[in-house]
């Protein structure tokens, strides 16, 4: 299914006082920022959930640079999405967005835009907040780090497929089940980018982090490790406590 959710916001702002004296003088800034935010994205809903009765776990799938624009058929040249297309069945709800050309997943803007699609998913499908996973692969493996880090206390376990981030954020993410897949002969994203999250993890004293190498495979390193079913069945392991 295609869809699209938008988040429309204002943007207001409140100074305290006026103008203030010559020298310097303590001040108050009181800001509320709100943006317009639209994504579309393939949706996929296994046939039971309708008549189910109970809670499915959600996945949120972030493509590559290579797939932005405004055609979802690009969506499916990679992960879950091209599995689902060949026929694969999944037992999750998996939400696919389509980031749009010349920004990033990492973006901020792009980044409120995914909470808010998860905060739509919630609202109309019977998902299941203790299970919710995020993934992505290139670009997307940037964003799940991005948005992981964003968002702590959203996700139950996330696998970021090439991809990097800012190990400042390491602090934020000590508790979360983290599966990190990278080719050791990639030349567009080097598989430092990835090592370096994983040793900032575990300095931090993260016990749930967890790390393939395909020592022989290059930037794709997405076809493995989405093609690897301990993938979904590890997700699933996994779960928010007291939800």
């Amino acid at each position: 299914m295609i869809h699209r959710t938008a988040a429309a916001l204002t943007i207001s702002l409140t100074l305290s006082g006026c103008i203030s004296l010559a020298g310097q003088q303590t001040e108050k800034l009181s800001t509320t920022i709100q943006l317009k935010a639209e994504l579309d994205y393939l949706l996929h809903v296994p046939e039971e959930v309708p008549t189910s009765g109970k809670k499915w776990p959600l996945m949120l799938f972030l493509h590559g640079a290579g797939e932005r624009g405004s055609d979802l058929e690009l969506v499916k040249r990679n992960g879950p999405p091209m599995l689902i297309a060949k026929g694969r069945e999944f037992p999750f709800i998996i939400a696919s967005p389509q980031c749009s050309k010349d920004i990033e997943w990492s973006h901020p803007e792009k980044i409120i835009a995914l909470n808010a699609l998860i905060d739509e998913l919630v609202a109309n499908y019977p998902v299941d907040e203790s299970r919710i996973y995020l993934t992505g692969l290139s670009m997307g493996g940037f964003g799940t780090w991005a948005l992981a880090a964003s968002y702590p206390d959203r996700f139950a376990a996330i696998a970021p497929v090439c991809g990097g981030g800012c190990r400042m954020v390491a602090r934020r993410l000590v508790d979360m089940p983290i599966w990190v897949f990278h080719g050791a002969k990639d030349k567009v994203v080097p598989i430092s980018m990835s090592q370096e999250m994983v040793d900032a993890l575990e300095k931090k004293g993260s016990t749930s982090v967890k790390f393939t190498i395909y020592p022989e495979t290059g930037h794709n390193s997405w076809v493995e490790a989405y093609n690897t079913p301990e993938l979904y069945k590890w997700f699933l392991s996994h779960a928010k406590e007291g939800e």
